[in-house]
């Protein structure tokens, strides 16, 4: 069959998502694109450009699109029988934690909640995402000041599933178990955003210099805006240890990067899946991460107790140890690599095949 699949984020992980869905599936998948940029606008009024930018419908047997996007507003300015649509959220802005003083969020909310009401089928990148949405939205509609709708999340939840996003990396066959770690290379491959409390991050590593642990740092991840005061303190700090320090936008050397690093560590707030941990683990860095979010979810069982945290304490604590004591944590690592290739697109894929089949019916 042949679908549309509209994204009007068109980069980072919002782009390798399109890319090897539209690759890897079975069905043949167009794509219309907007630059991954003004995020804001995009969900505001980006269904205005799109429903003139797109080929006629009725050669499509379904739509996708995402959370960035208005889907009420363009079902309604299509002006036509619409094929059924899929919206998959890899973020919503009722959950996310909004910058201070923030006075278009609400907006922003009900835009996911209406796209969400639109949509025929809905699919969310974790099961912790799901839950969370849906809880929040009842306490999130009682902001109106009157005529509260009722039943919404109900709604949702009945035509909403959990798929996790694919995977793709060029090499990942080719890990490294032997990595040269003296010193070891820690790696940051997050977004610059405050949501991946960057602070906390760095007073775990300034706690691991202080207590004369050498290593290495690569600090790479997008970032959009004003470089965070934490990052530019950082580069003065840690200047004889950092070998990559802002964006990588090749992928191959993103990759090259990611194979070379002994350990990937995630402070943030707010992570719905964790792509970027997920990448790093394939090639080879042993993750630290925080006992909440979507972690324990995409995370064995198994390697809790080893590579989860409960507070910055803990955090600082399991990174002294791995650090010190790198070649012990090896097997466990060789083990979590095996485990996690079930991320990888050719093993996910066919979820999201047997999902557009019963999407166009």
């Amino acid at each position: 069959m042949k679908f549309l699949f509209i994204e009007t984020f068109y980069l980072g992980s919002h782009a390798r998502f399109v890319q090897g869905l539209s690759s890897c599936s079975c069905h043949d998948i167009d794509a219309v694109t907007m630059p991954g940029e003004n995020w804001r606008w995009r969900m505001l009024g980006a269904a205005l450009h799109i429903v003139d930018a797109i080929p006629p419908l009725d050669g499509y047997d379904g739509i996708i699109v995402t959370d960035l996007f208005n889907l009420a507003d363009f079902k309604a300015l299509v002006g036509q029988p619409c094929p059924p649509v899929l919206a998959y959220f890899h973020e919503n802005q009722i959950t996310y934690p909004q910058p201070p003083g923030d006075k278009g969020a609400f907006q922003l909310g009900i835009i996911n909640i209406t796209t969400a009401l639109a949509a025929d089928r809905v699919v969310f990148n974790s099961h912790m995402h799901r839950l969370a949405f849906l809880d929040a939205v009842p306490e999130f509609l009682k902001r109106g000041r009157d005529f509260r709708p009722r039943n919404v999340a109900t709604s949702i939840k009945e035509k909403s599933t959990v798929l996790y996003p694919g995977i793709t990396l060029s090499d990942y066959r080719q890990v490294d178990t032997k990595k040269k770690i003296d010193p070891p290379l820690i790696i940051w491959n997050h977004r610059w955003g405050f949501d991946k409390n960057c602070e906390t991050f760095f007073e775990a590593i300034g706690a691991l210099e202080d207590r004369g642990v050498d290593f290495r740092l690569a600090l790479m991840g997008e970032n959009f805006g004003k470089i965070p005061d934490a990052f530019r303190t950082a580069k003065e700090r840690f200047q004889s240890k950092i070998l990559q320090y802002g964006y990588v936008p090749e992928r191959q050397d993103y990759e090259k990067w990611l194979k070379q690093g002994a350990l990937v560590i995630s402070t943030a707030i707010q992570e719905n899946f964790g792509i970027s941990v997920v990448e790093a683990v394939l090639m080879g860095c042993i993750p630290l991460l925080p006992c909440r979010l979507s972690y324990p979810e995409i995370l064995p069982a198994a390697y809790h107790e080893y590579f989860l945290y409960q507070n910055k304490y803990d955090l600082m604590e399991k990174l002294f140890d791995i650090m010190t004591h790198y070649r012990r944590y090896e097997p466990l690592r060789d083990n979590l690599v095996d485990e996690m290739k079930s991320f990888l697109w050719q093993n996910l894929v066919a979820g999201y095949d047997r999902l557009l089949d019963r999407l166009a019916g």
